[in-house]
């Protein structure tokens, strides 16, 4: 354990030390550590609040609020999938259920192959192209069932 935060040390004090001097420091230290992990290590949030003189119950609720963060590694491709209501009425839940059950994967989960996280997000800002995803950054409007086999294909290959 104590090399796995010795590990978890070194990768996030240079970008701590990077921002910690700056304006409200905490998000560009989050978003330095999972750009460069792929995500925000549990064994993080003690080594952030200290060098912040912050609580870890204060870094650990902007952590779970904002749900970009991970605890863990996310798959190689990231699916997420808008849950909103505009998306939902536009027959969302059933490609969502489609989704699922082609990746074998529910939502928060990476397949055991590595080669996707499902996600929910409540608006992609593509109300009037509903229902909408976002495959690794990229949006996808009137995403039906056709598309979903398309999107688990092309994620698996």
């Amino acid at each position: 354990m104590q090399q796995a935060r010795t590990e978890i040390a070194a990768a996030v004090e240079p970008i701590i030390d990077r921002w910690k001097g700056e304006e409200g420091p905490l998000l560009p230290i989050l978003n330095g550590i999972q750009r460069e992990l792929g995500h925000v290590p549990r064994e993080s949030l003690p080594i952030i609040a200290e060098a912040l003189n912050l609580t870890r119950a204060e870094v650990y609720g902007v952590v779970s609020f904002y749900h970009d963060y991970r605890e863990k590694p996310a798959g190689r491709h990231v699916l997420k999938l808008c849950r909103a209501e505009a998306c939902q009425s536009m027959g969302g839940d059933a490609v969502a259920e489609k989704l699922q059950k082609l990746l074998g994967i529910r939502f928060h989960e990476t397949s055991a192959d590595g080669a996707v996280t499902l996600e929910p997000v409540y608006c992609l800002g593509l109300c009037a192209c509903a229902p909408s995803a976002m495959l690794d950054g990229e949006v996808i409007g009137r995403l039906d069932e056709a598309r979903a086999e398309e999107i688990a294909a092309e994620v698996r290959a």
